[in-house]
């Protein structure tokens, strides 16, 4: 698929406990969507394995570690991951500076993707955290640190995602959680919006997990969320 094609707009999150699981969801969406995510949860489980299953599909692959540490372990954990010929990669925007610009400095042809604001968190949990000022002001701060960093591409919020691309122009590569079709649970993600609202707020790729995953027709259900991509994209 090609950038500009809608299913290469949605990466499919592999949110599952091994790796027959993850070939067999795979096989039933990879003619839909152009991207997927393998997670800590898989990649703990399989390691390297799950990023070759989805690279022999034909696709690409957005590894979501999530990277934070010191800036020299950042550094080595990203040329590794680059050299297994990801497509994206994770990194907490929130390991400061240096440990961002070691990131970006090793990153190869991989685009790091900083996190701003996990979806599961709330103002209130924010704030139980130490930060204050709600969930729009913390993505601002971040993506903003990660950018003086070198960094382009960002996880935010779909809630988020205008103000981000307002703040930061059209060469930020945007990525949006917590996609939920209209209709579905939004489960244990605070701040959610359908693919067409990603859409018109400014997002590059959007990542959806339980709606197709947990469809009793992935496939059929992959589908359906590219069209919603395509009518919306007009």
């Amino acid at each position: 698929m090609h950038d500009n094609d809608a299913g290469a707009r949605v990466a499919l999150a592999l949110d599952v406990p091994d790796l027959d699981a993850a070939q067999r969801l795979i096989e039933q969406a990879r003619d839909h969507v152009g991207v997927f995510k393998v997670g800590l949860e898989l990649f703990i489980a399989e390691g390297p394995a799950a990023v070759e299953a989805v690279h022999e599909a034909g696709a690409r692959c957005f590894l979501d570690l999530k990277l934070h540490d010191i800036p020299a372990t950042m550094g080595r954990a990203v040329e590794r991951a680059s050299g297994m010929g990801v497509a994206f990669l994770t990194v907490h925007a929130a390991s400061g500076r240096d440990a961002l610009e070691a990131a970006q400095n090793r990153a190869g042809s991989t685009r790091l993707l900083a996190v701003t604001v996990l979806t599961s968190l709330d103002a209130g949990a924010l704030g139980a955290i130490g930060l204050e000022g709600g969930p729009d002001l913390a993505a601002d701060r971040f993506a903003k640190l990660a950018w003086e960093a070198g960094v382009r591409g960002f996880v935010t919020s779909a809630r988020e995602c205008a103000s981000l691309r307002a703040a930061l122009g059209e060469d930020a590569f945007l990525v949006t959680p917590g996609i939920r079709p209209a209709g579905s649970e939004a489960g244990d993600q605070k701040r959610v919006m359908t693919p067409a609202q990603a859409i018109d707020a400014g997002a590059n790729l959007l990542v959806v997990g339980r709606p197709i995953r947990d469809a009793s027709d992935p496939g059929a259900a992959a589908r359906d969320i590219v069209q919603q991509i395509r009518a919306a994209r007009g």
